[in-house]
């Protein structure tokens, strides 16, 4: 994705392009056989979504070829975990690779470990306390509960974020608000819950026996042996 004139382009294949992927359930297929994957264009020419997928149908709602419903339906799925997980932007991990991004990400400590070693700050523990009374909310129920807005905590978008990143929480589905009729309307809207909550805990934390650092250079060459013209600063700029 680029911005040229002002205006949002995306990069993709073309139509006809044997290689092309046509369908959601092409999208995880792909996800699972190499890993992990970005949803947008990134540093690492190839290692996305959106350059393996057309480029006319983003946006326009069209659930059988738009992309950015694709990971709507995709999230729901439980196949593969979704969310902020490649330099603060989207993307996908299959469960196959979700426990060592778990490790490294967290370097082997759940979160009330990370609080009390102080190695968290505030804002994330506010956000984090609320999933104690409850599995799943989406981001303006988080947002409400956890004390942020006018008068309250700052930077909610940037803290969600960063609990992403560290896979402490993920993106369950997609909701729209209902009207007193009981009718969808509006915007679909992130729904959060800690990955432990869809997958198990003995699950998530699989890779905890083995060093961060380890599993950190699993990733990394993983992604070397797909790319190898990847530069090192682009690599661990994507996944750090």
């Amino acid at each position: 994705m680029a911005v040229e004139n002002g205006e949002w382009i995306m990069h993709g294949m073309e139509w006809e392009d044997p290689y092309r992927i046509r369908s959601w359930r092409e999208l995880i297929n792909w996800i699972q056989e190499i890993g992990f994957l970005p949803l947008i264009k990134n540093e690492v020419v190839g290692f996305s979504a959106e350059e393996h997928v057309s480029n006319l149908y983003w946006w326009t709602g069209d659930k059988e070829q738009d992309p950015w419903e694709w990971r709507e339906i995709i999230a729901e799925t439980k196949e593969v975990a979704y969310g902020k997980f490649f330099h603060r932007k989207s993307g996908f991990v299959s469960l196959q690779w979700f426990p060592r991004f778990a490790n490294y990400r967290r370097d082997g400590y759940d979160f009330d470990a990370r609080w009390e070693d102080e190695l968290s700050n505030i804002r994330c523990k506010k956000i984090m306390d609320i999933f104690e009374t409850g599995k799943e909310y989406t981001g303006l129920e988080l947002k409400r509960a956890a004390g942020f807005g006018k008068g309250g905590e700052k930077n909610f978008d940037g803290v969600i974020t960063d609990l992403q990143m560290q896979t402490y929480l993920t993106i369950k589905e997609f909701r729209r608000k209902r009207n007193k009729k009981g009718e969808k309307y509006g915007m679909p809207v992130s729904v959060y819950v800690k990955p432990e909550e869809l997958w198990g805990y003995e699950f998530i934390a699989a890779a905890y026996q083995e060093d961060p650092r380890e599993s950190w250079q699993h990733i990394y060459n993983h992604v070397k042996q797909l790319y190898p013209n990847a530069e090192d600063g682009q690599i661990r700029k994507l996944l750090k």
